[in-house]
């Protein structure tokens, strides 16, 4: 889990560690199991890193079984994270199939290597849970340049040239207000330091006319009643510094989450590489 070389052992850890941590009476459906729809969603625990002001941040991320269909699991009972101060930020639409690093919780500098912070999806008779801890084997360090070639994730902003953030927890943007059925636009500013776009481009191109690095950004609903449309839901800017423009449309009432994930990967859906991607958040009232 330490670097990109590392993913296949890390892969295989990581779903067993989630078998192992599955209460017993959830383990009738195995974790690997896919079909285009009607299976279930699974948290996964991606690892942990250090804050510059001494707290840590836990990465989390999910592995919807299902190639097709898109699940909804509104907060609440189904959908919960313990100690209770820790809930919240998790999302309630899970994409199809395995997504990485899709959240972060920051927990306080003497949090300690014993306590836990427990993700807990319900659906039906299944209950799956993922706790985390600050383990030492856990320790995601390839966000301090130490693996995948000395990459680090691209920084995300959203005012040009105001407060940006970086890897899975990210940054939060000013909170934004809309109507039902009223494009509500949304602009974020990229860039990266070009380590994997230039590695990973010429490992593509045989280093024969090779495209300058790039980003990309991505739009997803993370949380929310209804429906989202983005007139544009994926980009890629320049890495010295881009930005995209969007607008999102929502077909109910209600508060939302959009969550924007800036990739600087060679492969744009990549997440498996810790050092990579970095989240950005927006929260929409709508009326």
């Amino acid at each position: 889990m330490r670097s990109q070389r590392f993913f296949a052992i890390g892969a295989v850890a990581l779903i067993a560690g989630l078998w192992l941590q599955v209460p017993i009476a959830a383990q009738g459906v195995p974790l690997g199991l896919t079909s285009a729809s009607g299976q279930g969603v699974t948290p996964a625990y991606e690892g942990w890193y250090a804050n510059p002001d001494g707290t840590f941040t836990l990465s989390f991320g999910y592995f919807n079984r299902n190639t097709d269909q898109v699940l909804e699991i509104p907060l609440g009972e189904n959908n919960s994270i313990e100690p209770a101060e820790f809930d919240g930020m998790q999302p309630t639409r899970f994409e199809a199939r395995r997504h990485w690093g899709v959240f972060g919780i920051v927990v306080p500098a003497d949090f300690g290597q014993h306590a836990t912070v427990t993700w807990t999806i319900k659906m039906g008779s299944h209950e799956y849970s993922i706790p985390a801890a600050l383990k030492t084997d856990w320790k995601i360090d390839a966000l301090e340049g130490e693996g995948a070639n000395g990459n680090t994730p691209p920084r995300l902003s959203f005012v040009e040239g105001g407060p940006d953030g970086a890897a899975p927890l990210g940054i939060v943007g000013p909170a934004l207000h809309g109507s039902v059925g009223e494009p509500v636009e949304v602009t974020v500013w990229s860039k990266d330091d070009a380590v994997a776009g230039a590695g990973l481009a010429a490992a593509f191109s045989g280093g024969r006319g090779r495209a300058p690095p790039r980003v990309t950004l991505t739009w997803f609903k993370h949380q929310g009643p209804g429906q989202v449309m983005f007139s544009q839901g994926t980009e890629r800017v320049p890495a010295e510094g881009g930005m995209m423009t969007t607008t999102a449309t929502f077909d109910a009432p209600g508060e939302y989450i959009l969550r924007v994930r800036a990739n600087d990967s060679a492969v744009a859906t990549s997440g498996h590489s810790q050092c990579c991607w970095t989240n950005g958040f927006v929260k929409v009232t709508v009326r």
